[in-house]
């Protein structure tokens, strides 16, 4: 029997009132931006939830059945149609039923019960059991996996002889950033094997001191991996500092500062790494003559402020014979010298007698920035060699009293790979700044944007290219170092190189004659630029890709509850979304992959005897708007310096728009798209094939709560493959360093670190037994704890 009126007033309490407050708030917001997205053409889930919300509060706080009967058919109605829209997917069914999970166990409860007379037990126990349903979808969505492929590699090594570039380097060793001028980030070493590996401990912990302050720029990263040579390791820290350490302790040996006297308006600070050189005997300079007989081992070191060091290996001490006093300036023949617009971040590829050295330079401010000139040096002197620029009418015309290399030419801002057999350089091109409008490039501008390079290493001069996005207006560059491979096929040994892009394809082409041996059919795109620009009407997709198959859809947002799940839907159909390449407009386009891509400066690690590789891509949003001239978008600069950050509004001076990109994310901050968001992937090279591919990464240091959810992190670094079966990884927004099993993707251990580990492992061998070596120092605009250690670990 129901009770009356009156006695239904008296019971409905202040906890009661509290809990239908909350339903009417819940309410109104899914009414209101519930036919907000639908008149978008969404779901109209979302405003039918919300009416039946206003109305289980409003019978709620008048103490009536009523409520129930409502809130039941909310629950059946939300498990049925969750369930229809995507599936048993838990990161997708669970922003679907957090919140009326939760308003439900708040009416189950005594308090509200009690205020509420229902005609029978019976009524009771089904809503219950309806409350419970969302539960048990959620509980059995853990069953299923998305997106993982779980495969094996081949376990053997294959009968390929050693690659010609490796037979130089001793296994103990690590002679350049990805081991070898080939690129390879792959040790022959096999003492810590798959068995073994849950045994390794801290061996030696160094720290360099160099604390990233408030006076650097937000893009300061400690991205280095070491080089280890004989018996010392050597590496640099975020302001350039090189140190060498023994390799057994991690003692400091010497320490050199080259002074870089940074500003926070430089859009990057980092060094991923030092080259290195060994003078062979009755070695001469590039002109013929003898080789200075000081520096008999030398470091190369680049500076973000645009200049290069040489250094004797043993002392840390300038090569007084290189260049003026051990240093050259690489702003000559520039237009443009103000320091931090050019930057060497990465690593020149250091040859017999020559340092090739690219650079980056300072995207999306203007159409007059340094050229990206890429050039040969003499390793012994310093003088200039050769020059290739890829904007100019004549690549190779050096500078002289009436010639200077181009502004805004395209620059390389990543690391290169050699082939001294061969004799090429290969050439990871990016783009002519500014990045996101291109309606003021010229057809010889854009000539080798976004492209693979083979430049002769004796001239500088092209051999071949390969365009990998034609009229790139989304940042779409190459910005891994190209790993070269002795690929076994049916036709016998083809020398390979495989060029992870933003974009996810891995090219995989013929190293000699830029031959496509993976096809990349070109594919039609979605056109419809902004006013006074244009689009290709198709770009070059890679049979070998980890670009997702199917393009994104409302229902794919993600949320921490369904109410920025709802304001994810809503900015997803405000935007322009046509899959990948949708060309950027003042409405604002989706981008994903997005602007910092699913590789990175990490690139990929390969075995090339076992003749696989290990991949760590990662699918991450992006927003990119552009902005048209106004008060708060002058058309030239106001200030003598750009901003120091890739992130937010960016001027683009010299064209029609500034351009604000940012990570697509939810109003509490995470992203929009459902995770995962990245993973560990396997490689079989002779089928060209993904084998196996899973998540990586927890949100621990990503959340207020340190809770280790597995939901598929991003990140910034690469991997390290080893003989030994294990492959190993540092690169997650989660402070640890994991290792893998090769063939299966298996996680075999981690250990915490005391920072972000936004770098790419290296292992090498001493006294008998193996390390593996990786930075722990933070990224600043990622988001990842700041520090300045260098952690060994070792077998016990």
């Amino acid at each position: 029997m129901v009770e009356n009126t009156s006695s239904q007033r008296k019971n409905v309490g202040l906890f009661t009132r509290i809990t239908a407050a909350i339903t009417l708030l819940a309410g109104i917001a899914l009414t209101v931006g519930g036919i907000w997205l639908g008149s978008l053409g969404g779901a109209y889930y979302y405003a039918i939830t919300g009416v039946l919300l206003l109305a289980t509060g409003f019978y709620l706080w008048k103490g009536k059945a009523a409520a129930y009967y409502l809130y039941g058919l909310i629950l059946l109605y939300t498990t049925i149609w969750a369930l229809w829209e995507v599936g048993f997917d838990f990161f997708l069914l669970a922003p679907r039923f957090d919140v009326v999970v939760i308003l439900g166990v708040l009416m189950l409860l005594p308090v509200n019960l009690r205020a509420v007379t229902l005609p029978t037990k019976t009524i009771r126990n089904v809503f219950a059991g309806l409350l419970i349903l969302p539960v048990l979808c959620l509980a059995v969505s853990l069953l299923f996996t998305h997106d993982d492929i779980a495969g094996s590699l081949p376990e053997t090594a294959g009968d390929v002889a050693p690659q010609a570039d490796t037979e130089n380097v001793p296994d103990s060793d690590w002679h350049a950033y990805g081991r070898t001028s080939y690129g390879e980030h792959s040790s022959p070493l096999r003492q810590i094997t798959k068995d073994n590996v849950s045994q390794l401990k801290v061996a030696w912990t160094f720290r360099t001191n160099d604390i990233i302050g408030k006076d650097d720029p937000l893009e300061s990263t400690f991205e280095v991996t070491p080089l280890k040579v004989g018996n010392k390791v050597f590496l640099c820290s975020p302001h350039q500092w090189v140190f060498a350490l023994d390799a057994t302790t991690g003692k400091q040996i010497w320490k050199f500062d080259p002074g870089v006297k940074d500003d926070p308006t430089w859009q990057h600070l980092t060094c991923r790494g030092v080259s290195y050189h060994a003078m062979p005997d009755n070695a001469k300079t590039f002109d013929g003559s003898p080789a200075p007989a000081e520096c008999k081992q030398r470091i190369i070191l680049p500076t973000n402020d645009g200049r290069m060091f040489a250094l004797d290996a043993e002392t840390g001490k300038p090569c007084e014979s290189f260049g003026d006093k051990g240093q050259i300036d690489l702003k000559d023949g520039m237009t443009v010298k103000t320091k931090g617009f050019w930057e060497g971040t990465s690593p020149p590829v250091v040859t017999k007698q020559m340092i090739i050295m690219a650079g980056a330079v300072t995207d999306n401010y203007s159409t007059a920035e340094p050229s990206g000139v890429i050039r040969g040096f003499d390793v012994y002197t310093g003088k200039l060699i050769w020059a290739w620029d890829p904007g100019a009418a004549d690549e190779n015309a050096l500078p002289s009293a009436s010639h200077h290399y181009t502004p805004n030419s395209p620059n390389s801002w990543t690391l290169l790979s050699a082939d001294e057999k061969l004799g090429l350089v290969y050439v990871p091109v990016g783009m002519s700044t500014p990045d996101i409008w291109g309606g003021n490039r010229t057809p010889l501008g854009e000539r080798y944007t976004s492209s693979l390079v083979a430049l002769d290493i004796a001239t500088g001069k092209r051999v071949w290219s390969y365009q990998t996005v034609h009229h790139d207006l989304w940042d779409m560059d190459l910005p891994s170092q190209p790993s070269l491979v002795d690929l076994k096929t049916k036709d016998g040994i083809v020398p390979a190189i495989y060029a992870p892009a933003k974009t996810g394809n891995i090219f995989v082409l013929d190293r000699r004659t830029g031959k496509l041996i993976v096809p990349a059919p070109e594919t039609p795109v979605p056109q419809g630029a902004a006013e006074g620009d244009h689009t290709a009407p198709t770009q070059p997709y890679s049979q070998l890709t980890f670009q997702p198959k199917q393009k994104l859809t409302d229902k794919d947002m993600w949320g921490a509850t369904m109410f920025d799940q709802m304001v994810c839907r809503i900015m997803f159909k405000k935007f322009r979304y046509d899959g990948p390449f949708t060309p950027p407009n003042t409405q604002g386009t989706l981008v994903f992959p997005g602007d910092v891509g699913m590789f990175e400066w990490g690139g990929i690690a390969v075995d090339p005897q076992r003749q696989i590789a290990i991949a760590n891509p990662m699918a991450f949003p992006f927003v990119s708007k552009l902005i048209e001239r106004g008060p708060d978008n002058p058309a030239a600069p106001n200030a003598a310096h750009p901003p120091g950050s890739e992130i937010g509004v960016q001027p683009m001076y010299g064209t029609p728009y500034g351009v604000d990109l940012h990570p697509f994310l939810s109003p509490v901050g995470l992203p929009c798209p459902a995770p995962p968001w990245g993973y560990i992937a396997g490689i079989d090279l002779r089928t060209h094939q993904i084998m196996w591919k899973h998540k990586v990464g927890t949100t621990r240091d990503a959340t207020p709560l340190p809770l280790p959810f597995k939901v598929g992190m991003p990140m910034l670094g690469g991997t390290m493959v080893t003989s030994g079966g294990v492959t190993f990884l540092t690169a997650t927004m989660d402070n640890y360093i994991r290792a893998f099993d090769v063939t299966t993707g298996k996680e075999l251990w981690s250990d915490r670190l005391p920072a972000g580990g936004q770098s790419t492992p290296m292992t090498y061998s001493e006294g008998g037994k193996q390390y593996v070596v990786t930075a722990a120092g933070g990224h600043g605009s990622f988001g990842t704890k700041l520090g300045d250690y260098v952690i060994a670990y070792s077998l016990p």
